[in-house]
């Protein structure tokens, strides 16, 4: 499992990934999910993914394939993020239709998705979400942010927190509790975190940041953020303790 979030806000764009997979409690690596390909001036793209460790590194990898030949649509060519997501979900279906018949037969999942965002100069920023199918959907105005992965622990905040108007150090900062709250109830999300942040209208990559176990912030905001959740709890009014009398069953 693993836990990749990307937002799309007024101010620029922010993408995080864990770095974990497993395949038991005692068969634990450490692989990066997040690529970033970058021509300053022109266009910052990122990609994160979940799910089948082979299928996502083989659709990447067949991705910088075509990005090799100038004659064929690429990532480098795109005339916009939309055309970038056709590509990578062609790519996704083109290793599922390969390798999907052949571990499926070994009861092996082979799905994989995708995250994908950035800029390409002369269109807004755009961030969008693509399923192990190949088709996708984009984020819009109600919709600021995709999750893939395990990411039942870390939306509250997110939800609570996101708006376009949030800055890139709030969106940062909400991001990182939220890798935090999934890592304090998931095993299979770890770090290290890889963090980007992009700048709107910048084509350039404003911070690229890989956060390790020790990672002085990181332990941080998991001590302030547990401790300020503690408080928080204690300062909640009791309920009050008066049976109302509701209708309830009893034993005759």
């Amino acid at each position: 499992m693993t836990y990749c979030v990307a937002a799309n806000l007024n101010a620029g764009m922010i993408f995080a990934s864990d770095s974990r997979t497993n395949a038991g409690v005692d068969n634990i690596a450490r692989f990066c999910k997040m690529r970033v390909f970058e021509n300053p001036g022109d266009r910052v793209i990122v990609t994160l993914t979940s799910g089948n460790l082979a299928i996502s590194q083989s659709t990447v990898n067949l991705l910088m394939q075509k990005a090799r030949d100038p004659q064929q649509k690429n990532i480098w060519n795109c005339n916009s993020l939309y055309e970038v997501s056709q590509l990578l979900g062609d790519c996704l279906r083109e290793i599922q239709q390969r390798d999907g018949p052949y571990l499926t037969q070994h009861n092996i999942d082979p799905n994989s998705s995708f995250l994908v965002g950035g800029q390409i100069r002369g269109e807004e920023p755009r961030l969008f979400n693509i399923y192990t199918e190949g088709n996708f959907i984009e984020t819009s105005q109600d919709t600021l942010f995709f999750q893939i992965g395990e990411t039942k622990y870390g939306k509250p905040i997110l939800d609570r927190v996101l708006s376009p108007a949030t800055s890139l150090p709030e969106a940062a900062k909400s991001v990182i509790v939220s890798f935090d709250s999934t890592m304090r109830s998931n095993i299979s999300v770890g770090p290290p975190i890889d963090l980007v942040v992009y700048e709107r209208d910048s084509y350039k990559v404003a911070l690229h940041k890989r956060l390790e176990e020790n990672d002085p912030y990181l332990n941080l905001v998991h001590h302030q953020w547990g401790e300020g959740l503690k408080r928080a709890f204690t300062q909640l009014p009791d309920m009050e303790w008066r049976d109302d009398g509701y209708p309830r069953s009893a034993l005759s």
